[in-house]
């Protein structure tokens, strides 16, 4: 709901902006670069809408209903449909949205797991969480109750990067107990000096709800390096 929120707050100040001068975009300069500062700005207001709105899953043609709401709205039209009516059915709708793009991904996620779980020297936890081997240690293996130093490097199904101490090159120190199952689990296989995939289905990791830039229901693939736990 605080997405909506934002989306409605995006457009009273579309509306604040309409009574001011427009600004004049030429078709090359979109996809490309920018004409100027003022093409920029009001490009980065598309994005935040975008993001705002992201979890309703709209089609080019849902996507074009919205602009033609918001044509209406900041031209000073009236409403074409009852708002008080439709308004209140929006959440529902993005329930619904949310719900159904879950349900796509569990299963492209589940066929993603079956692939790691085919790759050599790879195990599967009763969990799901997928153990794959790269790296044999020569250390002590932690516990939970460790607080572990690794480096990680995690990727999306599609290959797409979320989270990365190898490329802020600066591991993270945790305590063991106080991740995701995932990596509870997953990293108390690993010895000091050891590197492992994890595959961790969602209900291992952030479950139906996702987080930011990880869609509910996705599967993570982490690459982690055990350097040391206390």
């Amino acid at each position: 709901m605080k997405k909506l929120l934002m989306a409605v707050a995006v457009t009273a100040l579309l509306g604040a902006c309409g009574q001011s001068e427009p600004v004049s975009v030429s078709d090359e300069s979109i996809g490309a670069e920018f004409a100027s500062d003022d093409e920029r700005i009001i490009y980065s207001l598309g994005v935040l809408l975008g993001e705002s709105i992201a979890e309703f899953n709209l089609s080019d043609g849902e996507l074009e209903l919205v602009a033609a709401g918001m044509r209406d709205i900041v031209g000073g039209a009236e409403p074409r449909v009852d708002m008080e009516l439709y308004s209140s059915q929006l959440q529902m709708l993005a329930t619904e949205r949310a719900q159904a793009g879950t349900a796509v991904e569990k299963a492209a996620s589940a066929a993603f797991a079956d692939q790691i779980a085919a790759e050599a020297g790879a195990e599967r936890l009763v969990s799901g969480v997928i153990y794959v081997p790269i790296t044999e240690g020569d250390g002590e293996n932690p516990s939970p109750a460790n607080t572990v130093t690794v480096h990680y490097h995690g990727t999306l199904r599609d290959g797409t990067v979320f989270d990365s101490s190898v490329e802020r090159d600066s591991p993270a120190s945790f305590p063991l107990g106080g991740v995701i199952p995932c990596w509870t689990e997953g990293v108390q296989k690993i010895k000091v000096g050891g590197k492992a995939k994890l595959l961790c289905p969602s209900e291992t990791a952030y479950g139906d709800q996702g987080q930011p830039g990880i869609p509910g229901g996705s599967a993570l693939l982490f690459e982690v390096e055990l350097l040391s736990f206390e």
